[in-house]
Parts: structure tokens; C-alpha cells; sequence
């Protein structure tokens, strides 16, 4: 308990599944946290449990697509709580089909890298120019990214915030700015459970059946957020440019 007392947390994406797992444990750990996501009823659902709970929590709706939302919600932060701790980049959406590099669509290039590279990039660039030395930047990436098995825009994306990672970890390493990547495997979220399988590609699906393990366990959103809680804590001060794929070893 208290791992993060007096600490204050930043979670993307913190409507539900992996996000609203943070931000419980999180909070439950003496962190003072801030959930956003674009739907404002779930993100004060999350709010509402964390609250019954004991923690303190402060919800606000946020599209991280775009610049102004983002330093809008740094600067709410600031007004708040005075300083910004840790950012957990986790906010994110899934291509459906698992296109591959030769059949991926224009529309879903964009809409996913809209959100998954921009809005992490522009989110974090608005948080660290709050943060100072001791601060951790936890970006929820996936092991596609880091394997290429998944469709092509989603691989390109989480490759993409892998790579910030590495960036912001060169940038802020004098600074003690951490910057770390967690790459799970497959999650049990609400996200995962509405992909309709008969819409996967089957070449790519079988690629990724011969390359992946499929008998290991998948990810449950408490794993992941087991993960970040020592990333967000001083626990992991010597940690930093590190990327771990988290996947019970579907991948090796």
C-alpha cells in the first residue's frame, strides 16, 4: 500500500478495461489520479467506483487527437494538483480485420494512427513540459508492435510509440524523466471481445498462428496494470528506454 502516496497520475483510455484497471490500482496505491477518454459516462462510472473506494480521482473527458485537448487537460491538472507525476499513455483503438501490409485501407491507416501515434505524441509533449525529475512516462504499446504479428496499421502504430519511448528516454534521460513501454499480448477488454473473427484476414491470421503460441494464457487487464504500478513507482527509478513484452511468452 501507499507505493504512490502524494503521487499524481495521468491515465489515457481510463474509461475501461486496461485504462480503469490502472487507474483503480493506481489509486488504491495513494495516488491522486486523473482518468480521460472520450466518453464522459464511463469515464465517471470509473470515477464513481475509485470514489466509493477511497481514492481520489478527478475525471475529464478528452480527445487526445487533438493538441488543445491536450494541453488542456495538462493545464487542469496543474491547476488541480500542482504537478504531474506519471502519464500512462493508454488510450488506443484496434484495426478490425488484421489487414496486412498489402491490403490495408487508407481510412483505417488514418483513424488509427490519429489516435494511437498522434494523440500519445501530442498528449506526452503537453505533459512533460509539466513534469520534473522523478516523473514516469508508462506508454501501453502491444507486442504487435513489437513482433509485427497483427494488421498493418495497428502494428505501424504501436512500433511508432515504441520508438517514442526510446526518443523521450534519450530526451529526458539528464532530466530523470523515465520513459517506458509495456507490449502486451492479447488483453480480455470490451475493446477485444467486439472483434467479429469472421472478418480476419486469413493469410494474415495464419501467419500469426504459426508465429504465435496459442495455447498461452492471454493478458487480464489487472496484469498489465501490475506492470505499470512499478513503472509509476520509484520501485523502477533505474528503469528507463526499456520495452517489455508481457505476453506469458506467446511470442518467444
Amino acid at each position: 500500500m501507499n507505493r504512490l502516496k502524494d503521487k499524481v497520475a495521468v491515465i489515457t483510455g481510463g474509461n475501461s478495461g486496461v485504462g480503469a484497471a490502472v487507474a483503480k490500482l493506481l489509486a488504491s496505491e495513494g495516488a491522486k489520479v486523473v482518468i480521460t477518454a472520450r466518453r464522459k459516462e464511463a469515464l465517471e462510472n470509473v470515477a464513481g467506483e475509485i470514489t466509493a473506494a477511497g481514492g481520489t480521482v478527478l475525471a475529464v473527458p478528452t480527445d487526445i487527437s487533438k493538441s488543445e485537448d491536450s494541453e488542456m487537460l495538462m493545464e487542469l491538472v496543474m491547476e488541480k494538483f500542482g504537478k504531474i507525476d506519471v502519464l500512462v499513455n493508454n488510450a488506443g483503438i484496434l484495426e478490425e480485420g488484421l489487414k496486412p501490409i498489402d491490403r490495408f485501407t487508407d481510412e483505417d491507416l488514418d483513424r488509427i494512427v490519429e489516435t494511437n501515434q498522434k494523440g500519445t505524441m501530442k498528449v506526452t509533449r503537453a505533459a512533460v513540459k509539466r513534469m520534473s525529475s522523478g516523473a514516469s512516462v508508462v506508454t501501453i504499446a502491444s507486442a504487435a508492435g513489437a513482433t509485427g504479428n497483427g494488421g498493418a496499421a495497428y502494428v505501424s502504430s504501436k512500433a511508432a510509440v515504441i520508438g517514442m519511448t526510446k526518443h523521450g528516454a534519450l530526451r529526458f534521460q539528464k532530466d530523470q524523466i523515465r520513459f517506458n513501454a509495456i507490449c502486451p499480448g492479447t488483453v480480455v477488454t470490451p475493446m477485444v471481445a467486439k472483434l467479429n473473427p469472421s472478418n480476419l484476414d486469413q493469410d494474415m491470421f495464419g501467419a500469426m498462428m504459426v508465429h504465435n503460441d496459442l495455447k498461452a494464457p492471454p493478458c487480464m487487464p489487472e496484469d498489465v496494470a501490475n506492470i505499470v504500478l512499478f513503472l509509476a513507482s520509484d520501485e523502477s527509478r533505474a528503469m528507463t528506454g526499456q520495452i517489455l513484452v508481457t505476453d506469458f511468452g506467446s511470442t518467444l
